[in-house]
């Protein structure tokens, strides 16, 4: 069998940059077991798989060792492929998902993706999880990942955790952030549980980075970067209960896989 495969680097302005997914489009889906095996042989951070559902789409995401409920720049990297390789007429699709319909927009050059808000909660802050940081936040909080906020953004830039630890960690994985002098905020996000140690772009850690900054900054409209070494931009506007994440796409391969 032998099945289309698109590498996009999701919020880049050129290739090498942002966070590269895979995209595989399927006329119908394949067994669980296939799918999985090709996120791992493809090694990247999430592998995205779609088929069409009427006027939809239906989308699933796969990381090198188990499939997720989200994942934004993997969702925006296939709308990037039906938006310039399947002949799409419209500037507006959906997906439907594991959480729920997800509706995107081209935007000229930029893909707005329309994502469900999670509002991070304060908890306890772990103690055993501190020290591998090797910095204090300022703030622990956690939604689906613990979020740690530092004081200033050269901390965000400068921290080594400690992987191996953070696999036995409860929650999918940590964000830490801080506000920027050239962004609204800067992030970076580890889910090495999900087989990812640092993730280049995470756009769904933003729905929960989102409405925790417009919250401490008063302001609905985000300016982000991920500050991971190949790094990447985003645009984020809070509208209730929804998150706006938008971002470039730009294609790195187009292939074909033989299974």
């Amino acid at each position: 069998m032998e099945l289309p495969l698109f590498q996009i680097d999701a919020f880049a302005n050129k290739p090498f940059e942002g966070n590269p997914a895979a995209v595989c489009p399927l006329d119908t889906w394949l067994p669980d077991d296939v799918m999985q095996a090709v996120a791992e042989e493809n090694n990247l951070s999430e592998t995205a798989f779609f088929v069409p559902k009427g006027d939809r789409f239906h989308i699933r995401w796969f990381t090198p060792v188990k499939e997720v409920d989200l994942c934004g720049h993997a969702t925006l990297a296939a709308a990037y492929v039906v938006f310039n390789f399947l002949d799409c007429c419209s500037d507006v699709i959906e997906f439907e998902s594991k959480s729920g319909v997800l509706c995107l927009k081209r935007e000229n050059e930029l893909i707005v993706m329309d994502f469900p808000s999670l509002p991070p909660v304060s908890c306890d802050i772990p103690q055993e999880i501190l020290k591998f940081f090797g910095k204090l936040p300022r703030e622990v909080l956690k939604s689906d990942d613990y979020l740690f906020v530092f004081n200033d953004e050269k901390d965000v830039i400068s921290l080594t955790p400690d992987i191996e630890y953070l696999k036995k960690l409860d929650l999918r994985g940590v964000i830490v952030t801080a506000e920027s002098v050239d962004y609204d905020f800067v992030s970076r996000f580890f889910a090495p549980k999900f087989g990812i140690s640092e993730d280049p772009v995470t756009g769904s850690a933003h729905c929960t980075l989102a409405p925790y900054w417009a919250e401490r900054l008063k302001k609905r409209r985000l300016t982000a970067r991920q500050v991971s070494a190949r790094g990447g931009d985003l645009r984020c506007e809070v509208r209730g209960e929804r998150v706006l994440i938008s971002g470039k796409a730009v294609v790195y391969l187009k292939g074909t896989i033989i299974i």
